[in-house]
């Protein structure tokens, strides 16, 4: 592959936000697209492993090892039913990750070296992080080229907002000097309030050309489908939330028709 990867942090810390919705929707979308997608996955509650079919109770190895114990990334894949979308699982471990990295060597990059190691198989790694500023957060902020903010349209929607873009500017002047916030996402759209519509006009006004085009609405579809271990595009692949990943892929991806 002639280009590097693109690797996205999709991060908020606000929790309930959409989050990992967007990153294992948006990851199995550019996975249709053709292009070879990995979801890391680095959410102790390991919505994300769960989302895509895999149960992080029998799992040999997760990002828990390779963050901690330094195992090969690769070690750690799996693919998922959707071709070209592989996942690199978390299990309920990383709750104690956070603080067994506090007195670890270099222990801001390890995600950033087990990426490297594997990136010239992707076009695509988004990093599901958690919703909490800790060093689970910081090392994929260290790990990633962009950062990917899904907002929800509702009241206090930018509530927490100040407080991630400060953490990006610290880990940029830090540890990242290439992170950038390249990627604003709004979600759980409601287009019979007249809130959600005030919040929309918002972001755009205060995020320009970063806010996407392509809105998710909020759909019972799309919370439906992790339960069932699958994303919207084999869930239900002719819903309004799998149109409207579908959409939001091809922007992201470049791919998108103005």
């Amino acid at each position: 592959m002639s280009t590097r990867a693109r690797v996205m942090a999709v991060a908020n810390q606000k929790g309930g936000v959409g989050k990992t919705t967007t990153a294992t929707n948006l990851g199995a979308c550019l996975a249709e697209l053709g292009h070879r997608t990995l979801i890391i996955d680095l959410d102790p509650q390991a919505n994300a492993t769960t989302g895509l079919g895999l149960d992080p109770r029998a799992l040999d190895q997760s990002m828990y090892d390779v963050i901690l114990r330094e195992i090969p990334l690769d070690d750690c894949i799996e693919p998922t039913d959707v071709k070209n979308l592989f996942v690199a699982p978390a299990s309920l471990d990383l709750a104690g990750a956070e603080i067994e990295l506090v007195p670890a060597f270099s222990r801001e990059h390890r995600l950033r070296r087990a990426i490297e190691a594997v990136i010239e198989e992707f076009e695509f790694v988004l990093i599901d992080c958690p919703p909490s500023l800790g060093l689970l957060t910081v090392n994929a902020l260290a790990a990633a080229s962009e950062v990917l903010v899904p907002i929800q349209c509702e009241y206090y929607a930018l509530e927490g907002l100040g407080q991630l873009l400060r953490n990006v500017e610290l880990v940029r002047k830090n540890l990242n000097p290439t992170l950038e916030v390249s990627t604003i996402v709004l979600v759980m759209y409601d287009a019979r309030t007249k809130l959600a519509q005030q919040v929309v006009d918002e972001v755009r006004k205060h995020f320009g050309e970063k806010v996407c085009r392509q809105v998710i609405p909020r759909s019972v579809r799309l919370s439906e489908a992790p339960s069932f271990g699958q994303p919207i595009i084999t869930f239900d692949p002719a819903s309004r939330g799998a149109l409207a990943y579908r959409l939001l892929a091809k922007e992201v991806a470049g791919d998108a028709k103005a």
